[in-house]
């Protein structure tokens, strides 16, 4: 796990549109990285009706989700979220794959910044750690999620 994160830029982030999707699976660790995500972009000036949370059952569903959201809501950002541990079989590296290219799949297809916030861990103990640890993963997809609408609003600016 790189320690070796951007300084997040100051974004004032009033005039955005967040979308969310989370998954069920591993609410309670899902549910730690959604709170952290919605007070890192309240801090930031995103409207409370602005923030638009769908869950879905699992980090597999995640990026089907994430493509009507962005069809249908027209947000400026999507994230993603999930956690997926590694359990006795392949089953969690196939998801984690396969939602990971997905999700780049929405971004590129829709034009519309995706953040992958689906926290991949070998054990418990490691999800525990990245979800509910001293550093905020929410916190840093939110930033991610702030500068990107920037990005996007900028470039779109330019027409």
């Amino acid at each position: 796990m790189s320690l070796d994160t951007p300084k997040p830029q100051t974004i004032n982030g009033a005039a955005f549109k967040v979308a969310i999707v989370a998954a069920r699976f591993n609410n309670a660790l899902v549910d730690a990285l959604l709170q952290q995500v919605i007070a890192t972009l309240r801090k930031a000036g995103v409207k409370e009706k602005n923030i638009r949370v769908e869950r879905v059952p699992g980090s597999n569903e995640v990026p089907s989700a994430a493509q009507l959201l962005a069809a249908s809501q027209k947000p400026d950002v999507v994230i993603a979220l999930g956690v997926l541990i590694r359990g006795d079989t392949i089953h969690y590296g196939l998801i984690a794959d396969g939602s990971t290219h997905a999700l780049q799949r929405v971004a590129l297809d829709t034009r519309t910044p995706v953040i992958n916030g689906i926290v991949v861990a070998e054990n418990q103990q490691q999800a525990e750690t990245r979800c509910l640890g001293a550093i905020s993963r929410g916190g840093e997809f939110a930033h991610s999620a702030l500068e990107m609408a920037a990005l996007k609003k900028k470039l779109s600016a330019k027409k």
